[in-house]
This record gives structure tokens, sequence and C-alpha cells, in this order.
């Protein structure tokens, strides 16, 4: 599943989505056709026109089915209870035994009532810790997602300075500050400078409360300067990072 992210008119990220939520921001008019999304895998930023087909959004909204009485009876009311399985004979001869059949489907009714809620709530129950895992997972991937994508501006950077001056940077230079200047989302330190294979990068210290997978471990961002191209590693499990950061 996709996580999406989008820009809003003061250029501020927002995200992750999934697609469904990403479409559902449209229909409400939170967003347009032409506001700027990414998700993982993109090379960069896309109005939402372009990838409508890809998260299924349907630009023209349809119009709601013809011949629906929202007032009618009987789309309110529930269908009235048989009075057991033997509904469609004939009726007795008696009339005491009508009411009689009456109970007796009430009572099994009540029964069956009874066992599928019991068995519902440990369906439930199983569901859940099914599913508990998985989206803690899903979360912690989400928050190191966001951390990778408030990094473009600093690969901006460095690949100006780069262009400019013929070597790399390092935190002390013009327009960079220290390591521990950067306010961006999900990381407490950010090192600039020269990896061992001479290429420029960028090491991200991610700072993600409650993620013991995640917490304290690093991004690495390697940039070629020939080859004008960054490639992205971590040093946390490939289950919580960025696609295009794992190994």
């Amino acid at each position: 599943m996709s996580e999406w992210f989008y820009a809003e008119g003061n250029r501020q990220q927002r995200g992750p989505l999934t697609s469904d939520e990403l479409i559902a921001l449209f229909q409400s008019s939170r967003i347009a056709l032409d506001t700027l999304v990414w998700r993982d895998g993109m090379p960069q930023w896309q109005a939402l026109r372009t990838v409508a087909d890809e998260i299924g959004l349907v630009q023209a909204p349809s119009d709601p089915p013809a011949g629906v009485d929202a007032d009618s009876p009987a789309a309110q009311l529930p269908p009235q209870i048989p009075a057991g399985p033997y509904a469609s004979q004939p009726p007795p001869a008696q009339p005491v035994a009508v009411p009689q059949k009456s109970l007796s489907g009430c009572a099994i009714a009540g029964i069956v009532a009874a066992v599928l809620g019991v068995g519902g709530l440990a369906l439930i129950g199983i569901l859940a810790a099914i599913a508990l895992p998985a989206y803690q997972d899903y979360t912690h991937r989400a928050k190191a997602s966001a951390a990778y994508v408030a990094l473009a501006p600093i690969k901006t950077q460095v690949e100006e300075f780069v262009a400019t001056n013929g070597h790399c940077p390092v935190n002390d230079d013009e327009g960079f500050l220290p390591a521990d200047g950067y306010a961006l989302d999900g990381i407490s330190a950010l090192r600039i400078g020269r990896f061992d294979n001479n290429h420029c990068g960028i090491e991200a210290e991610l700072s993600i409360p409650g993620s013991t997978g995640l917490d304290g471990t690093l991004l690495w961002l390697d940039y070629d300067g020939d080859a004008r191209h960054w490639e992205c590693t971590g040093g946390a499990d490939d289950k919580y990072l960025p696609t295009v950061c794992r190994g």
C-alpha cells in the first residue's frame, strides 16, 4: 500500500496518507487537482491529476442513483420476523398454536444471537492481535518516510554547493547549520560532509520515540557528484525504511 504526502498552499508537506485518504481530501475540497503529491518511488512531486488513475480518483462525481426514496418505510424499517419454518403453510385450525410458534421462534433467535455474539467477540480479539503489530510497523515506516522526505531541500543545497565549489560542504560552511541545528520532522541531528568513498553525503540521526527499531538509527544519503545521483541506505531493519533506502 502506497504512502502519500501532499503539499499545502504554504508548501508545508502533510502525510503520510493512504490512497483512500487522499481521495477523501479531494472530495471534501481540501485539496485540488493541481495540489502537489508524492509517494515512495516517485522522482519528484507531481500534480494530483497526473496520478488520479493510479489511486482510483474519479474526477467527475457521479449523480446519485435515481428512483431511491429516502423516506420510504421499506428502506428504513427491517422486515417483519417470520413466524417460523411453518409460515408458508396454511394456518393451523386452532388459534392458540400461533402464539406458541412465535414464542418458539423468538427463543431460537435469542440463542443464535447469543452464540454469534460470543463468537464475534472472540474473532475480533484474534483479528486485533494480528493487526496491531502490522499497524505499528506501518506507523514506524511512515515516520521514517516522512524524515526522508524532509531531507529533500538539504539534498538540493548539497548539489548546488558541489556544482559551485567543486568539493563537499560541511556543517560549518556558509548556508549550512550545525548538526543539531536542523529542526526537521523525525531527525535529531544532521551531519554533512564526505564519506569514505569520497562522495559527498548526509548522515541523518532519526528521532522516533516509541520505535525501538528506528529511534537513534541512521540514514545515509550518498551523493555521486559525477553521476549526479543520490543513493540512500539505513541502519534500521528494511521493514521500517523507505523503499528507496532498503538494501
